[in-house]
C-alpha cells in the first residue's frame, strides 16, 4: 500500500526524479529538463517523502455546559 492512499495522479512534484528549482514554481528533471509540477512522463517514480501533509483540522471549542446532563 501507498502512503497517502492508491489513488496518488502522478506528478514531478512527488517524483523521485525531478527537483524542485531555485524560485520553487517549476521542477528539474534529468530526463525532460525544465517541466511544471504537475507533469508526468514515463520514468515517473512516485517518493513518498517528498509529500507535504495535510494541516490538522481544528477542533471546536468546548465549555462545562456540554458535559453537564
Amino acid at each position: 500500500m501507498k502512503l497517502f492512499g492508491k489513488n496518488i495522479e502522478p506528478a514531478c512534484e512527488y517524483c523521485a526524479l525531478g527537483r524542485i528549482s531555485g524560485d520553487k514554481t517549476m521542477i528539474l528533471c534529468p530526463r525532460r529538463g525544465i517541466v511544471s509540477p504537475h507533469y508526468s512522463c514515463r520514468k515517473y517514480r512516485y517518493n513518498p517523502l517528498k509529500r507535504k501533509p495535510r494541516r490538522a483540522q481544528r477542533l471546536m471549542e468546548l465549555d462545562p455546559k456540554d458535559f453537564e446532563l
